[in-house]
């Protein structure tokens, strides 16, 4: 389903976002105050825009309230990032997702009506050491502190063979499988009796400990 975005900022973490959903094929207005930068996403973004989001009047004439998602990126000026997710509350945004650098900017977003706040260099940062620390793990994303989304490479004899109602990993570990990946196939609404096969990977949703212990479990 085709939705549309607003992306604010283009350092790193923007332009690698509007380069992802522009890839999936969705609407998204990019802006930056750095006419440079916004040159590099013209034949990117669905539209482009040179503008100082602080300003008030250029959110209005944005129409930020007509976006699914309005997503900013200006992490590295901690003034504009929490004036803007401010304003655009104001002005009817729908959800904003906000990019903060430490805990204190993040609460501080939250509380000036950033629907979610993301910390991607934190998130990089635990995600390699889990893979590192694991030969399961092949991806891993903070949704908080306590919940995470994980993909986990089955090679393990002893889950091979079995469904999930047999692996019960909802009651062993907490965790909601929402997908399976089988070589090529992926499977985004798997069934309770789908059979799994070695080197399958799984994507589950729940506790961070959820996921460690059914690391550990593979490790066995």
């Amino acid at each position: 389903m085709r939705k549309s975005f607003a992306v604010f900022g283009l350092g790193r973490f923007g332009e690698s976002v509007v380069r992802a959903l522009a890839a999936a094929h969705q609407d998204v207005l990019a802006v930056d105050i750095n006419e440079e930068t916004v040159n590099e996403l013209m034949d990117v973004a669905t539209q482009t825009m040179i503008a100082d989001t602080r300003d008030e009047q250029v959110l209005r004439d944005l129409n930020v309230d007509t976006f699914d998602y309005v997503i900013i990126g200006i992490g590295n000026n901690m003034e504009a990032s929490i004036l803007t997710t401010m304003l655009s509350k104001e002005q009817g945004a729908k959800k904003v997702i906000a990019k903060a650098e430490t805990s204190d900017q993040g609460r501080v977003l939250e509380r000036v009506g950033a629907d979610q706040v993301v910390f991607p260099e934190r998130d990089m940062g635990q995600g390699i050491a889990h893979r590192i620390l694991s030969n399961h793990i092949l991806n891993f994303i903070d949704l908080s502190d306590e919940y995470t989304l994980a993909a986990i490479e089955i090679t393990d004899p002893n889950f091979v063979n079995q469904n999930l109602i047999d692996l019960k990993i909802r009651q062993r570990f907490g965790l909601t499988v929402i997908a399976i990946k089988h070589e090529k196939h992926i499977d985004v609404s798997p069934k309770p009796t789908d059979m799994m096969a070695l080197h399958d990977v799984i994507t589950v949703v729940g506790p961070v400990k959820g996921v460690i212990a059914l690391d550990e479990a593979l490790k066995k």
